[in-house]
């Protein structure tokens, strides 16, 4: 997945999708009531178009990670969680796939936004990293499932690690956009400052958790139960769809802290990779 969020499931393997409990189901279309506000509900036909893309913009967010902001004039809107697919295609004929998740918001017309990890041995996020310049084009397909999609219409409560904030990131910026009052907080794990992506972006919904080097005064440690039940606490009406997404690890030790602060099994939503 080119340490970015990618696709549902085991991003970056398979196309599968990953139910609130935990169980795979192939071929999930998105219902009616996924469309944002305002815009056209996710047509299944774009899904399986490909477009061109044309790199315009490369911002740097950590040492290793990076925004490649791309124009794509048709298309069709996407889902804050929602992901695509990517495809390169080498002078050869050699031609490279990958699942990587939407970074920007659904407002963002024509232009759409993907965040990459530099994976050591990645071919895909390694050209991007070292050879990719504005200008250049890829074919992208989708918008891709809508499991993991958030459309403001519900409290979100979001837990990322790493690069699993990405899809994260464009719930945030849609709630900020539409100025939407729904509840939503994010907690998101780094091992240090310098590693956490959008670190310019986050405001009071949001709680850094760093794991191994941290600001000073600011305490050092694994996300815990100390970070999750003040929020399971504060629970707003109708209760919080939580949205996990991360490593294999990270997954499944965010989620256990999510069950066992009361969190209903069947409203937590999760994307792993690696």
């Amino acid at each position: 997945m080119g340490g970015a969020a990618g696709t549902t499931g085991t991003a970056g393997t398979s196309g599968a999708v990953t139910t609130a409990g935990g169980t795979a189901a192939a071929g999930f279309t998105p219902p009616t009531r996924f469309a944002v506000p305002g815009r056209i509900a996710v047509s299944s036909r774009a899904a399986t178009l490909w477009q061109t893309a044309i790199l315009t913009e490369i911002r740097r967010e950590t040492p290793r990670v990076a925004t490649f902001r791309f124009a794509v004039p048709g298309w069709a809107g996407h889902l804050p969680g929602q992901h695509l697919m990517l495809r390169l295609t080498a002078g050869d004929g050699y031609r490279a796939q990958r699942h990587y998740s939407l970074a920007s918001p659904p407002d963002d017309t024509g232009h759409i936004e993907l965040t990459l990890d530099h994976v050591e041995g990645g071919e895909v996020s390694g050209w991007f990293h070292t050879e990719a310049r504005p200008g250049d084009v890829v074919e992208v397909r989708g918008p891709l499932s809508g499991f993991f999609a958030w459309p403001g219409d519900r409290p979100a409560l979001l837990l990322g690690a790493g690069s699993g904030v990405v899809p994260l990131m464009s719930m945030i910026r849609h709630h900020r956009l539409r100025g939407l009052d729904v509840p939503l907080r994010l907690l998101v794990s780094a091992r240090g400052p310098e590693e956490l992506i959008y670190a310019r972006e986050y405001g009071t919904e949001t709680t850094p958790v760093f794991t191994r080097r941290a600001p000073e005064g600011a305490p050092v440690g694994r996300l815990s139960a100390a970070h999750v039940a003040p929020l399971l606490a504060e629970r707003p009406p109708g209760g919080w769809e939580a949205y996990v997404c991360g490593s294999n690890a990270f997954a499944e030790h965010a989620s256990r802290l999510l069950v066992e602060a009361g969190q209903p099994v069947d409203h937590i939503r999760i994307e792993r990779f690696g």
